[in-house]
């Protein structure tokens, strides 16, 4: 297991987390408890087998915020990892469906539960392609912002790690983009995160709670924190 070493101080926090099977969730509770958080995550019946031992378990549906609400009394932070597996303009549909239905449900829990800070993994924005993927998470920014005043937006564009290293071929087109004036930006916004740095963004946003909201977009998700092993 890697050990995630951040600058400053680390105060113990209680983190509700949503998505904690998939492929950032089950990386990142492990990385929480070590850090001496305590974590309860959201889990179909017959997955709590699936998280950590010291992780505490929550049954419900991530679509239906009344069968996690109750559960969230006295967490301070709550992360929200839920979305479509390799999301593709073919899934179209699924992004409101489960994207967007899983965060509101998720806002209204932890407006509800009257939690102080709240996690969310959105995507860059604006972008020229999965148009309907990036409206859905900008929807649920818009509804994060109206109903939780402090809160952390991340926006990666695509995670880069075991199972998903397809994208480091196109490293060198990268490079050259972020040396064209009028490509630049682009470029760096779309650029790519390794999970490593997405990790250690997740875990320096939880311990360093935003006062309003902070977004934090790929060069910032870069920059957050890093994983030694």
């Amino acid at each position: 297991m890697p050990v995630l070493r951040i600058a400053g101080v680390k105060t113990p926090h209680t983190i509700f987390v949503t998505g904690g099977t998939g492929y950032i969730g089950s990386r990142l509770i492990p990385l929480l408890l070590q850090r001496g958080h305590t974590v309860r995550a959201l889990a179909r019946a017959g997955s709590e087998a699936k998280l950590p031992s010291a992780c505490i378990p929550v049954t419900g549906n991530a679509l239906d915020a009344a069968t996690f609400r109750d559960a969230m009394n006295g967490c301070d932070t709550f992360v929200h990892l839920v979305g479509v597996s390799h999301p593709s303009p073919a899934k179209a549909a699924l992004f409101r469906s489960v994207d967007l239905a899983s965060a509101l449900a998720a806002i209204d829990a932890a407006s509800h539960a009257k939690v102080d800070h709240f996690v969310y993994v959105s995507v860059a924005q604006p972008a020229p392609v999965m148009h309907e993927y990036v409206a859905a998470r900008s929807e649920a920014e818009a509804a994060l912002r109206a109903r939780l005043p402090d809160c952390t937006v991340l926006r990666p564009w695509y995670v880069v790690g075991p199972g998903h290293y397809w994208p480091v071929v196109l490293r060198p087109a990268y490079w050259l983009l972020e040396r064209i004036p009028a490509t630049r930006d682009t470029a760096q916004r779309l650029g790519l995160v390794t999970i490593a740095q997405m990790l250690g963004a997740l875990v320096q946003s939880v311990e360093h709670p935003a006062t309003g909201t902070r977004v934090l977009d790929v060069p910032a998700l870069r920059a957050a924190g890093r994983l030694e092993r």
